[in-house]
């Protein structure tokens, strides 16, 4: 199991505030990467009934793919002031600051 990480988002903005008055949030959601018939199936538990889904050839581009795909999803939620998750839970960590991610 692999984790895709994607560093967001302001919180909704009224008028008079801009984008440098509010803290960055990082959120790191739970992705599963396994093996398929002749490649690799990827998904987000967090996102699944929004279709975060996706396959490769490869694990690195299954991982790659998901990760574009919550990316999307993400932004669309945003634009349509759906909320994202405001507190941790299995498949999804949010943290009050901005952090770098490194898989190894």
């Amino acid at each position: 199991m692999l984790v895709a990480i994607v560093n967001l988002t302001r919180p909704q903005l009224s008028p008079k505030l801009t984008t440098d008055d509010m803290p960055m949030k990082t959120y790191t959601f739970k992705v599963v990467v396994e093996p398929d018939e002749g490649g690799w199936h990827a998904y987000c538990p967090a996102f699944r009934t929004y279709g975060a889904v996706t396959q490769g050839a490869s694990q690195e581009e299954a991982l790659k793919n998901i990760h574009e795909v919550v990316q999307m999803i993400v932004e669309e939620l945003r634009e349509e002031g759906i909320a994202l998750p405001k507190t941790p839970s299995e498949e999804v960590s949010v943290f009050e600051d901005t952090r770098v991610a490194v898989n190894v």
